[in-house]
């Protein structure tokens, strides 16, 4: 058969799960310009891209349609209407409409989010907020909050996060924490704390690490430790770690053979 469906034969459902058509539609004038098509284009539709595109293409409409019973139309239109419409987002029922304002409204309004009971709404502040704001989120129940916090927040102020109880956490702040208060993660529980440190650690003070328990934290060192602190490694018990060791003395001793 030549050529594809006609854009009318698209499926179209609307969000209680029923099919409609454009002949009821309030916007049936738009479709003339594309800004509104059926199966594409459509703020009716169930599906949120769709009803993204409509606002995307009709900003001005969308101020209409915060009090629309269906969240993910109540969530687009607060992305796209104007900010001076959106401030009552804030308190709506739904989590995914108040990370939208969250994600929209001035940081003065943010900063009041700050407490919300629910995640979605604290990770939204959390990408929005700094300073003072952010550093008091550092402490939030929920550990992708605090993780969204130590990726953002100052490096100085890292050190609140030191002792976090998730790992993941605790190895961000080891790959953003000022090089010389990266000694305190030495005797971090997770191993792989103890390498995002020592890789960024000064070479110096990796005589910290030379005796760790895991080898990849040795290896590290192997690598990038002054020689002396090298030489404690070559016997190693792990033979990846000592022939490491061994390759980086190797110049050394031959120059002492040759003196």
């Amino acid at each position: 058969m030549a050529g594809g469906p006609c854009v009318e034969a698209e499926e179209a459902t609307d969000w209680t799960g029923r099919s409609f058509s454009c002949s009821d539609c309030p916007h049936r004038e738009m479709r003339e310009s594309g800004r509104c098509v059926l199966g594409r284009v459509c703020v009716r539709d169930v599906r949120a891209k769709r009803i993204d595109k409509f606002f995307a293409g009709n900003p001005a409409l969308a101020g209409r349609y915060l009090d629309h019973p269906y969240f993910e139309v109540r969530t687009l239109a607060t992305k796209h209407a104007s900010l001076f419409e959106i401030a009552r987002m804030m308190d709506d029922r739904e989590a995914e409409v108040r990370a939208m304002a969250a994600m929209r409204l001035p940081l003065a309004r943010v900063k009041d989010m700050r407490r919300d009971r629910d995640r979605k709404v604290r990770i939204a502040c959390a990408m929005r907020l700094d300073g003072a704001d952010l550093l008091s989120m550092a402490r939030d129940e929920d550990y992708y909050v605090r993780l969204t916090v130590a990726r953002r927040l100052d490096p100085a102020l890292l050190p609140v996060a030191i002792d976090d109880p998730e790992p993941e956490v605790r190895r961000t702040v080891a790959r953003r924490l000022p090089a010389e208060r990266l000694a305190a993660l030495a005797g971090d529980p997770d191993p792989l704390v103890r390498r995002e440190a020592a890789e960024r650690i000064a070479p110096g003070a990796l005589i910290l690490f030379a005796a760790d328990d895991d080898l990849r934290v040795r290896y590290v060192v192997a690598e990038r430790a002054p020689l002396d602190i090298v030489a404690r490694l070559k016997n190693d018990a792990d033979e990846a770690v000592a022939e490491m060791a061994r390759r980086r003395l190797a110049p050394a001793e031959i120059g002492e053979q040759e003196t």
